[in-house]
């Protein structure tokens, strides 16, 4: 079987970005041991991606290129953005210890209730520097890996929206 919509796919891949300095830096490597299992077309992964696995078969191997466009867009300096340390206090005033330190990746909540990750880049005092950039946001994605699996996603698995079974939740 080939990948298609609504096809339960279960591959590895090591995914590798490069640095200022050109060096390839490895993001992921996802072994045979923990594949990753998706349905394709409702992965939420980049069209760049589905696109390169469309139509492989198990057993394939791939080797292809994400480019910021088919990715996770180039970076918005405008999703930097300058928050009040009053807003991550909890109950009793405080902001909890080692909560607020450069590097860190926060979970947060945007004015229409999605939940978003900021990452901690400056500390100014009474206020945070927040960057809610995709981290992969500006950089060309490569990918390598092989296709393990490809199976029809049954009835269930594309009303819950997710892989159930051996490679996806149990429930």
């Amino acid at each position: 079987m080939e990948i298609k919509e609504n096809s339960v796919v279960v591959l590895t891949y090591e995914l590798r970005t490069t640095t200022s300095d050109g060096t390839f830096e490895t993001v992921e490597i996802v072994d045979k041991e923990n594949p990753f299992a998706f349905i394709f077309g409702m992965s939420g992964l980049p069209e760049g991606f589905e696109n390169n696995i469309e139509h492989k078969k198990q057993g394939e191997i791939f080797d292809f290129t994400v480019l910021p466009e088919d990715g996770y867009g180039d970076r918005d300096d405008e999703a930097e953005i300058s928050l009040p340390k009053s807003i991550f206090e909890i109950e009793d005033g405080k902001v909890p210890e080692g909560m607020l330190t450069v590097g860190n990746t926060i979970p947060m909540t945007n004015e229409d209730g999605e939940k978003i990750l900021g990452l901690l880049v400056a500390d100014l005092g009474n206020e945070v520097i927040m960057d809610f950039n995709h981290p992969l946001a500006g950089k060309s994605m490569f990918f390598k890996g092989e296709i393990l699996e490809v199976r029809p996603a049954t009835e269930e698995e594309i009303q819950h929206g997710h892989v159930h079974g051996k490679h996806g939740v149990q429930h």
